[in-house]
């Protein structure tokens, strides 16, 4: 039987085009991009030109992208790097109590160290009420941290609602969007984000290569120091190739999104339609409607993930039960 794979929001496969675009940046233009001879000049160009395509697929200025070396690194930069920037801007932090541990943990972190934090519920289908958002804010709120979509069970939220909020307040804003860029719009105007991480490894670009958008104006104090690399955010040696195929990655995909929005929702209902009237006890999770159109996840009674996960793996079926970033912590999804 040929594998199915239905764990793409972990990692997808590299495109033929992306690693064929990769190739000549580990033998051919190895050079330093920091390097200021000749062989520093094809590297460095080619970063500033993936940082061109990677800026489109999101309508932002190229110099508004912050390469790193994951998506959960940029989330790391964009919390603790603002409030290092800004702290005398306020003490106070709105999350939600199912972000990303990548979002949670260096929150909780901060909570420790004296800021105020306050974490927010959502409801049954994972929506988080913008009023909500709202009521929590006063003078000492520094920053709105609110995923774009649940990396587990697909729910959207109402970014644009929520950035408005955040505007008219003068609130800093950021949004975990790993698990939407790339996959569906994401447009920095109209959503009014200050901040947004997302990773190459959503949409078929290569892993350990992620990046941060941070609006122009919004200053960040950098977690890597020790270099000029990214105008002085981010130090350390780019990951040219990385970069590269981020580059491609995210100009395929922006070309693609149109056509593959629907067939990817079209394949999910199919999923979710099958599933639900074949399998007893079986029950979708997440928004019935607002959801990303890859996602699907159940909950199925009696039954545990993980052991439902081995025997799916035996039938030549790779799916996955909760986040792969802390599938091994053992832990229950607070989600």
């Amino acid at each position: 039987m040929h594998p199915i794979y239905l764990d793409y929001i972990a990692a997808s496969p590299l495109l033929p085009e992306v690693q064929t675009a990769m190739a000549p940046f580990f033998s051919e233009f190895f050079g330093n991009p920091q390097s200021r001879h000749g062989l520093g000049a094809t590297p460095r160009q080619a970063i500033e030109d993936a940082r061109t395509q990677v800026a489109s697929l999101i309508g932002c200025a190229s110099r508004e992208i912050v390469f790193t070396a994951s998506g959960s690194e940029a989330n790391n930069l964009a919390i603790q790097g603002l409030l290092a920037a800004y702290p005398k801007r306020g003490r106070h932090i709105i999350t939600t109590e199912i972000e990303h541990y990548s979002v949670a943990h260096p929150i909780k972190y901060l909570e420790q160290t004296g800021y105020s934090v306050t974490w927010l519920p959502v409801d049954r289908e994972g929506n988080v009420s913008a009023q909500a958002v709202a009521d929590a804010i006063y003078d000492g709120t520094v920053l709105v941290s609110i995923s774009h979509a649940n990396n587990e069970v697909g729910t959207l939220q109402s970014l644009a609602e929520i950035a408005e909020i955040t505007t008219r307040t003068g609130v800093f804003f950021h949004t975990d969007a790993v698990a939407t860029i790339g996959v569906i719009p994401f447009d920095c105007t109209s959503l009014s984000v200050d901040l947004a991480a997302f990773s190459a490894q959503s949409f078929s670009g290569p892993k350990g290569v992620g990046a941060l958008f941070l609006r122009r104006g919004t200053r960040i104090h950098p977690l890597i120091a020790g270099g000029i690399q990214e105008e002085g955010r981010r130090a350390g040696t780019e990951n040219v190739a990385g970069i590269v195929g981020m580059g491609i990655a995210a100009s395929i995909a922006h070309s693609r999104m149109a056509n593959e929005v629907p067939r990817l929702r079209a394949l999910k209902e199919q999923l979710i339609t099958g599933l639900l009237a074949q399998v007893p006890f079986m029950h979708l999770t997440g928004a019935k409607q607002n959801r990303l159109p890859h996602i699907a996840s159940f909950a199925v009674e009696y039954l545990d993930g993980s052991a439902l996960i081995k025997t799916l793996e035996q039938h030549n079926i790779f799916a996955a039960s909760g986040s792969s970033c802390s599938t091994d912590a053992l832990k229950i999804s607070p989600v």
